[in-house]
């Protein structure tokens, strides 16, 4: 057992100064069983700490809830095997292109603009997640044997808000839970951001991808003593669908961080090793310098462009970060392990059975709550992620006229009398050919992911507004939820009525797709890609893991397939299809191929 203190100019283990070399990697965008991998990557990139963020809405998804809250526990145990120090941000509000920041759907639907703020009703909810979580951190500080040194006092709120009652009580709480290790803040190095996200007598440490200089010069004006950290050194970015590939020069970030380290500072990767959104998990952010215009879904990879690669592998940029790190390290770094190997052999998994959504919704949805006047929210109908079929008459007998769906949010696939209208979008609601009464009106939507950043966060998703015909709207609204967490039951699955894949050009319709595919003996692979020529937009499940979003819409082509979730022998495939798909098969090879100029061997 030791202390780790902050003192005047440096951070102190045992009383001798360190420098912290983290990088971020998320235990929750990681296959379990890899976590032992990626903490030695780290490792041999010459790291000292390791730093996770907390999704609260993973953990309770439902209040009172609560869903596998020792797994931090268990990833913190495998830090500390490691060797590594840990950094643990627990929110309750976290960023990190994460649904909702990380933020429950029933804590954000139910106290609204309330949230991160003093409210006492939101607190009460902080406060019983903490004393929940907290004794996960609690007993693995480092004076108390394990490898946490550090926890974060919200996150970023400089750039959200300036209540600093909440902020105090926020501190205060952790300290009440047991935190006895050093709190901090962590905000962009302006200084309204600063003075709205500050805590006195917190560590304050800053935010950015370049500069350093320049931005731990902000820092100094409101902190004048104190180590100086970066607590979030963004040496890649996230990606979202539909827009144009995100890559940082490898040799400009390494150049970054040396200019960090040349102040004297610690540091945070941001990421070190980004990972996968498994399970739709993925967040959303708006477009416009204000974050409040277009929604821009986050792609299912959190790749990052980070120096090891989704599939845990170097690339140019870890090479790269190495040499700048290993005069830092207090020894000769250790060795890189194996570079994990893809699946050896292509396979391609055929669709051969199929259910449409409708059958899906009776099997796997929630129970349909009584006719409303007006459309639901997903927050009204408690669903965070997936679909909520609405229908509704039109009247008549009318002539035709525009049918618009207003506060639409995010997508609709809309049916009229059965047959398929069209697609609509939150900039594009009206459907193109106009409707006549009677008639019955039928839209599929989806949440896309919840904004993660900004004061658009917690926003709700479904219909907001209302369905109008011409200037009327239309009541009398049954809705029904269909969430993703009810494919984790896989007999609840298996009792769904596949029949054939219906016939016809074009492909299939929307719908659930079951098939197989074999494995082969031999090495077991550690990791897969899986590629979905044809197919429009869904979600991928291998043997009952569900794998995320996929999209044509790119950029992201092949999702992440963890060794872990591949079985010697069969293995079964499911795809949600929204909108259309194609062969219908799905193919399965090594994965993506390391990023351009991924050196092909760092020498240790």
């Amino acid at each position: 057992m030791t202390d780790f203190t902050v003192g005047d100019d440096c951070f102190r283990l045992g009383g001798k100064p360190v420098r912290l070399l983290s990088g971020a990697l998320h235990y929750f965008r990681v296959h379990e069983e890899q976590w032992e991998h990626r903490l030695s990557m780290l490792a041999a990139m010459g790291l000292n700490c390791v730093e996770t963020y907390v999704p609260w809405n993973l953990h309770e998804p439902r209040a009172g809830g609560f869903r596998d809250v020792a797994a931090l526990g268990r990833f913190l145990d495998a830090v500390g095997r490691a060797g590594l120090l840990a950094i643990v941000r627990p929110g309750p509000y976290i960023c990190a292109e994460w649904e909702n920041g990380g933020l429950p759907v029933w804590v954000t639907g139910r106290f609204g603009r309330r949230v991160r703020t003093r409210d006492a009703e939101y607190l009460a909810a902080v406060e019983r997640w903490f004393r929940e979580l907290m004794p996960q951190v609690v007993r693995r500080q480092v004076d108390r044997g394990g490898p946490v040194v550090m926890v974060q006092a919200e996150n970023e709120y400089g750039s959200y808000g300036s209540d600093a009652v909440y902020l105090e009580w926020l501190a205060g709480l952790l300290r009440r839970c047991g935190v006895s290790v050093p709190l901090f803040t962590s905000d962009g190095p302006e200084d309204h951001m600063l003075t709205g996200g500050s805590v006195p007598g917190l560590l304050a440490t800053a935010n950015f991808g370049s500069g350093a200089r320049e931005g731990f010069g902000v820092l100094r004006r409101h902190r004048p003593g104190g180590p100086l950290m970066c607590m979030e050194f963004w040496c890649g970015w996230f990606e979202h669908w539909g827009a144009e590939p995100v890559v940082r020069d490898a040799a400009g970030a390494a150049d970054a961080l040396r200019e960090i380290l040349g102040c004297g500072a610690s540091v945070n990767l941001y990421m070190a090793h980004g990972g996968t959104n498994f399970g739709g998990w993925a967040g959303a952010n708006r477009s416009g310098p204000l974050q409040d215009g277009e929604l821009r879904p986050t792609v299912t990879s959190y790749d990052y462009d980070a120096p090891i690669d989704e599939y845990g592998r170097p690339t140019e940029k870890f090479g790269l970060f190495r040499k700048v790190l290993e005069p830092y390290a207090e020894g000769p770094l250790p060795g890189l392990p194996p570079e994990p190997a893809g699946l050896a052999e292509p396979v391609r998994a055929e669709l051969g059975a199929w259910a449409p959504l409708g059958d899906v919704l009776e099997a796997l949805g929630d129970p349909e709550p009584p006719e409303s006047g007006v459309a639901p929210t997903f927050e009204e109908l408690g669903v965070d992620r997936g679909l909520v079929r609405y229908r509704v008459a039109v009247p008549g007998p009318r002539v035709p006229y525009p049918l618009e769906v207003r506060g639409l949010r995010d997508r609709a696939v809309v049916y009229v009398d059965g047959v398929r209208a069209g697609v609509l979008t939150e900039e594009d609601a009206v459907l193109a050919e106009p409707v006549a009464g009677p008639a019955e009106v039928e839209l599929w939507v989806e949440s896309l992911g919840r904004v993660n950043y900004g004061p658009r966060l917690g926003e709700p998703k479904g219909v907001t507004g209302g369905v109008l015909h011409e200037r009327q709207y239309l009541h009398g609204v049954r809705a029904r939820g269909l969430r993703l967490d009810a494919f984790e039951d896989a007999q609840a699955v298996a009792a769904v009525p596949f029949g054939p894949v219906p016939a016809g050009a074009g492909g299939g319709p929307a719908g659930l797709y079951r098939g197989v595919f074999t494995v082969g003996g031999g090495a077991r692979a550690d990791h897969a890609g899986l590629e979905l020529p044809g197919w429009t937009r869904g979600f991928v499940w291998v043997n009952g893991f569900c794998l995320g979003r996929y999209w044509s819409a790119g950029p992201q082509e092949t999702l992440y397939v963890p060794g872990p979730v591949l079985r010697e022998g069969v293995n079964e495939v499911w795809v949600l299809e929204l909108e259309g798909a194609g062969g219908p098969y799905v193919e399965l090879g090594p994965g993506a191929p390391v990023r351009t100029g991924a050196p092909g061997g760092v020498q240790s």
